[in-house]
C-alpha cells in the first residue's frame, strides 16, 4: 500500500514540476503554434488564437521571454515562427531578435487574432495558422501542453480524451485517500535516491532569483529589498533573505527574462514559491544536502496536494497555495514536526486565504513575497506553539480540513469573482 502510493507521489512531483521558460499560459499558446506550424507546408501568413477566459486573464499583461513584449499576440506569433515544439514549455527557448523582429511585423500588418472562446475549459487554446489556403489548427486544453485536437484543413486527424476525464483525473491524482501526514511520511523516509531529481527545482530557481537581484526586471521587488539593506533601512536576516531572494525569481520570470523556472502545478511563480523560502532557511541553517532535499520534496508535494484540491486556474493565487507547501518544509528544517506543519499551515490559510489571481503581470513578484512573508510568519508561530485555530474563519481543527474548505472557496463563490475579475481587465 505504501509503495503504491509512493510512487504516485514520485509520479506526480515528475508531471507537474517541470521547467518552464516564461508564464505558462502565454507559453502554452506558442506552443500550440509551434505544434501546428511543424504541419504547415507553407510560410506563416496568418495567425488566430482562441483562449478560455482564465488563460486570456493570465496572458494578457505578462512579459515574453527573449521578446521585451507582453501579451498573447506576440507569444502566438514568436512561437509560430521559432517555437521549438518538442522542448514543450521551454518552447521559446531558442528565438533570436530576427525571429522577435519577424514576430512583431506579423503582429503590426494586422495578421495576429486573439480572442476569448467560448468554452467551460478552465485552461483551454486553439491556434490555428494559415498560409495561402491551407490552415492548421492545434488545441490545447486542461493542462499546459496537453493536445487535445489538431485540424490539418478542416479535417481532424488527431483527438486526445480530454485531460480532465475521469479516467485521467484518476491517473493525474495519487491524494484519493492520502492525508498531509503520508506526504511527510514519504518525504522525510523515501529513498534518497528516488527523490534526489527535485534538487533541480532550487538549481533554476536560484539561478532565476540571481538574475532577478542583478538585472533590471519588472517592479524589482527583490532588488528593491537589497537596496535598503546595503543603505541600511532593512537589517538582513532570514525573514529579509526569504523575501529578496524569493520575489527576485519572481521579478525576472514575469518580466521575460530567458532562464527557465523549475515550475509546480503548470506555474512557474507557483515553482518559485514552493522552492525559494525552503532554499533560503536551508542556506541559512546550513544544512546537509539530503536534509534541503527532503525539505524541497515535502514542500513541493505538498503544493500538489493543496491544489489538487483545486480548479487549475482560478481566482485564488497560486502563490499563496504553494507557498503553504513551503511552509511545510520550512518549518520542517527549522525543527518543527508534523503537528507544528499542520498549525503552520491552517495559519497561512487565516491570513492570506483570497488574494485574488487577477492575471499574470510583473506585479505577481508582490503577492509572491507576502505569500513568503505569510509562511516565515506562520512557520515562526508554530514553532512557538501558536497557531491559528479550528474555532477561527476557514480555518479546521487540521490542515487536511482547512485545505479543503479553502479549496471549496476557490471552486465555489470566487468562479464569479473570477468572471469579474477578468470583465474589470479587458474594459480598463
Amino acid at each position: 500500500m505504501k509503495t503504491n502510493l509512493w510512487n504516485g507521489f514520485i509520479d506526480v512531483v515528475k508531471r507537474e514540476v517541470v521547467p518552464a521558460l516564461g508564464c505558462t499560459e502565454p507559453v502554452s499558446v506558442a506552443l500550440a503554434a509551434a505544434i501546428a506550424v511543424e504541419k504547415l507546408n507553407g510560410t506563416v501568413e496568418k495567425i488566430t488564437a482562441l483562449v478560455s477566459p482564465n488563460l486570456m486573464k493570465n496572458g494578457m499583461g505578462v512579459g515574453v521571454p527573449g521578446t521585451g513584449m507582453v501579451g498573447l499576440p506576440i507569444a502566438a506569433a514568436v512561437g509560430a515562427i521559432a517555437g521549438e515544439a518538442k522542448a514543450q514549455l521551454e518552447v521559446l527557448k531558442n528565438i533570436t531578435p530576427e525571429d522577435v523582429a519577424h514576430a512583431k511585423t506579423l503582429i503590426d500588418a494586422g495578421n495576429v487574432h486573439v480572442g476569448v472562446a467560448d468554452v467551460n475549459n478552465i485552461l483551454y487554446a486553439k491556434v490555428t495558422v494559415t498560409s495561402g489556403d491551407e490552415f492548421i489548427a492545434v488545441t490545447i486544453a486542461d493542462s499546459h501542453t496537453h493536445v487535445m485536437a489538431i485540424e490539418e484543413n478542416g479535417i481532424t486527424t488527431y483527438i486526445a480524451e480530454p485531460a480532465n476525464t475521469a479516467t485521467s483525473v484518476k491517473k493525474a491524482n495519487p491524494f484519493e485517500g492520502a492525508l498531509l501526514e503520508d506526504i511527510y511520511d514519504f518525504a522525510l523516509n523515501a529513498p534518497l535516491e528516488d527523490i534526489r531529481f527535485i534538487e533541480h527545482a532550487s538549481e533554476l530557481n536560484d539561478a532565476l532569483s540571481e538574475e532577478g537581484l542583478t538585472g533590471k526586471y519588472g517592479l524589482q521587488i527583490g532588488a528593491t529589498f537589497q537596496r535598503n539593506v546595503d543603505r541600511g533601512l532593512l537589517s538582513g536576516g532570514l525573514l529579509t533573505d526569504v523575501l529578496r531572494r524569493t520575489a527576485a525569481a519572481s521579478d525576472a520570470r514575469m518580466d521575460g527574462a530567458m532562464k527557465p523556472a523549475m515550475s509546480n502545478s503548470g506555474s512557474g511563480n507557483q515553482g518559485i514559491a514552493a522552492t525559494m523560502p525552503v532554499v533560503v532557511v536551508a542556506d541559512f541553517l546550513k544544512v546537509d544536502k539530503e536534509k534541503t532535499i527532503r525539505a524541497l520534496m515535502l514542500s513541493h508535494l505538498t503544493a500538489i496536494y493543496i491544489k489538487s484540491h483545486q480548479n487549475k486556474l482560478s481566482a485564488l493565487c497560486g502563490a499563496t497555495t504553494a507557498s503553504m507547501g513551503a511552509v511545510a518544509g520550512m518549518t520542517w528544517l527549522l525543527g518543527g514536526d508534523l503537528n507544528k506543519i499542520n498549525n503552520a499551515i491552517c495559519s497561512m490559510i487565516g491570513d492570506i486565504a483570497g488574494i485574488i489571481c487577477d492575471g499574470a503581470k510583473t506585479s505577481c513578484a508582490m503577492k509572491v513575497s507576502s505569500s513568503a512573508g505569510s509562511a516565515v510568519k506562520s512557520a515562526l508561530m508554530a514553532l512557538d506553539g501558536i497557531h491559528v485555530t479550528g474555532n477561527e474563519g476557514i480555518v479546521a481543527d487540521n490542515a487536511d480540513a482547512s485545505i479543503r474548505n479553502l479549496s471549496a472557496l476557490a471552486n465555489g463563490s470566487m468562479t464569479q469573482t473570477d468572471v469579474q475579475i477578468l470583465d474589470i481587465m479587458v474594459n480598463k
